[in-house]
């Protein structure tokens, strides 16, 4: 299940595109309008800064705006950055993939077949940038 930091994150970051000619946006904006709570969305907005998708302007007209182009900003590095892996099993993952202790043969393992299918399925969807998620 994905978190709400990350959901939030994805609002966030959808919201800065469809306002983007009034950014910088301050974060309070922010919240008010997506009913994020404002100490949660500085820590969400302090980590989308680190990782080089958003960058802030300080000030009485400062904010938020992207650093990073919205299209190369998919849904799934989103996830990635905040939850971790998006593949449901370890074994699937494709960046963070380590063998299940309790498994003798990946090869074989009924399992691990199913949710390579389910991963295979979910990540074309997710590739989605900010700006396809905005027209949805």
């Amino acid at each position: 299940m994905m978190s709400k930091r990350t959901k939030y994150a994805i609002k966030t970051l959808v919201y800065l595109y469809q306002h983007k000619e009034q950014t910088p946006i301050s974060a309070k904006v922010i919240a008010e309008a997506e009913s994020i709570p404002y100490k949660f969305l500085e820590n969400i907005l302090r980590e989308l800064r680190q990782n080089k998708i958003l960058r802030s302007e300080r000030g009485a007209e400062g904010g938020y705006c992207f650093l990073k182009a919205p299209e190369t900003v998919k849904v799934v590095d989103v996830i990635r950055l905040i939850d971790g892996p998006v593949a449901l099993l370890p074994c699937v993952s494709l960046n963070f993939y380590h063998s299940c202790a309790e498994c003798t043969d990946e090869a074989t393992c009924k399992i691990r077949k199913l949710f390579l299918e389910v991963r295979d399925a979910t990540l074309p969807i997710l590739d989605k940038s900010i700006i396809e998620l905005s027209g949805l």
